[in-house]
């Protein structure tokens, strides 16, 4: 049984930062991608930022610059730092990641959710 569970969300006034993290735990042989979504009140999830098992990492284009992704292998933990928050970036932040756990094939995993709230 594999579980993500996510930690470091709440509320930032605008300019101010915040650390997400998630961490995978359970029987896990790979975790191939990682990455961050999110989604606000009568919005589609969007995807965030990601960073596959090898490969360049993606950002959705009104974070770069602000947020980084990062990940560490041996913990199977994701994090994301968002510098810069604006308002427009509160929502519900999910992380997923694909990962085998020795049987037939990979398949994605998700957090449960953590809120982002910026407002001042």
């Amino acid at each position: 049984q594999v579980q993500l569970v996510e930690s470091g969300g709440g509320l930032v006034q605008p300019g101010g930062s915040l650390r997400l993290s998630c961490a995978a735990s359970g029987t896990i042989f790979r975790i191939n991608a990682m990455g961050w979504y999110r989604q606000a009140p009568g919005k589609q999830r969007e995807l965030v930022a990601d960073i596959p098992g090898g490969g360049s990492i993606n950002y959705l284009d009104s974070v770069k610059g602000r947020f980084t992704i990062s990940r560490d292998n041996a913990k199977n933990t994701v994090y994301l730092q968002m510098n810069s928050l604006k308002p427009e970036d509160t929502a519900v932040y999910y992380c997923k990641m694909n990962l085998w756990t020795g049987s037939s094939t990979a398949r994605d995993y998700w957090g449960q959710g953590t809120q982002v709230t910026v407002s001042s």
